[in-house]
């Protein structure tokens, strides 16, 4: 079975202060360290992806 960042992520986001602002297609979030929303996807699989997000977010990689 493939490994899932579903769990992980969010809990990195909310530990680096970034705030879930709503479901859609893809979750949007907001962190307060780049001052801009960005997506995430649910399911995501692949490590470069969830770090990608991270790095939207303004926070180091961690996955």
């Amino acid at each position: 079975m493939a490994a899932t960042y579903d769990r992980e992520l969010p809990a990195i986001l909310l530990q680096s202060g970034c705030k879930f602002a709503r479901h859609g297609r893809h979750d949007i979030w907001y962190s307060p360290v780049s001052e801009r929303h960005f997506p995430v996807r649910s399911g995501i699989k692949n490590r470069h992806t969830a770090n990608e997000v991270l790095k939207q977010a303004g926070v180091p990689k961690a996955v």
